[in-house]
């Protein structure tokens, strides 16, 4: 039997049966966008997370319908990079969909490919949000991360397995 252990704004902690997990209130899913401009760099953003208090280096991510309304996960894609980076893609093409983390949360991620990728003139990002933004060219993607992860910040593994989904479909 599932029941509901609390409900915070955003998320509920569920059980069924001696499983416990967390549900979001107020999206359907995520979305992770690997996008790169025309000079063959990623975008890629730096980030305070306070549950693991560290700096995360990460792809442009968030949620779907996280106002509660209804939204494709493409729009979404679209929406959230222009919201993170300033950079605006004219169609996404999805990669695959699956579990962000199966024994912890319902959550759903989407993992987009962004094509026809721009800079958004005059773009003017959240401040709250408390992004940097890096635009890393591919040639010197492993080392720049490898300086990051020196430095002490957290790598997100979604940002290899995107690159990954992406070279086995064709789109990298």
């Amino acid at each position: 039997m599932i029941r509901e252990l609390c409900a915070g704004t955003h998320l509920k902690l569920m059980a069924d049966g001696h499983w416990e997990y967390a549900e979001r209130t107020r999206a359907s899913g995520g979305v992770v966008i690997l996008a790169f401009t025309a000079n063959d760099e990623l975008i890629l953003i730096e980030q305070f997370r306070p549950p693991v208090q560290k700096r995360v280096i990460s792809l442009p991510a968030g949620l779907t319908g996280d106002g509660g309304e209804a939204e494709e996960a493409a729009v979404s894609a679209i929406r959230e990079l222009e919201e993170e980076t300033g950079y605006r893609a004219e169609h996404v093409h999805q990669l695959t969909m699956g579990p962000s983390s199966p024994g912890l949360t319902t959550e759903m991620m989407t993992f987009f490919r962004a094509e026809g990728v721009s800079k958004i003139e005059n773009a003017v990002l959240d401040p709250e949000e408390g992004i940097t933004l890096h635009l890393v060219p591919m040639k010197d993607l492993p080392a720049w991360l490898a300086a990051r992860e020196a430095e002490g910040m957290l790598l997100d593994y979604k940002i290899y397995a995107a690159l990954y989904l992406a070279q086995q479909k064709g789109a990298a």
